[in-house]
């Protein structure tokens, strides 16, 4: 299963470490930790993805190996990377592809009851895009300028990644 996959990409964040480590020793804590913690949203999904042949391949009585694994990556990586980068967002698990800086970047708003904030991230949950939440905004006669300024420190876009996972090789 392995050799459908390509090495993993180095993480993004790695880079900005020796910088942040130059700080006070409780930082220096706080970033080894939260590194050691941070997962690969690709090895992340292929768990996900084995877990769904398992399961896909005892419904029917047999291994559908491949197919399985294809359909998982076809009908869930999207929707499991923007997941994965709300979750980051919102300090809950550290994945290494979204990036040290931007991990816990709303939890504070979060935390003191940001209401429109809360809101966009329901939206974005359920799958909806930029425009779609602009939309919506607009039709509730809220602050456009508050809204686009929240959409861009989500940056949802940014979980859009590549899968590694190679389709038919599964």
């Amino acid at each position: 299963m392995r050799s459908a996959i390509s090495s993993p990409r180095e993480p993004r964040f790695v880079a900005d470490l020796d910088s942040l480590r130059a700080g006070s020793p409780a930082v220096c804590d706080v970033v080894d930790s939260t590194v050691a913690a941070a997962r690969s949203v690709h090895d992340a999904a292929l768990e996900e993805a084995a877990r769904h042949k398992w399961i896909e391949s005892q419904k029917h009585g047999r291994d559908l190996g491949g197919l399985a694994l294809d359909e998982w990556f076809r009908r869930h990586w999207l929707p499991y990377c923007r997941f994965c980068r709300l979750e980051h967002l919102r300090g809950r698990n550290p994945w290494r592809e979204f990036g040290f800086h931007d991990f816990g970047r709303l939890s504070e708003l979060l935390k003191q009851g940001d209401l429109l904030l809360d809101r966009i991230f329901d939206r974005l949950e359920c799958g909806q895009e930029n425009l779609d939440v602009i939309n919506w905004a607009m039709d509730w006669g809220l602050d456009i300028d508050r809204v686009i300024e929240l959409l861009e420190l989500v940056d949802i876009n940014r979980a859009r990644l590549d899968p590694l996972y190679i389709a038919g090789q599964g």
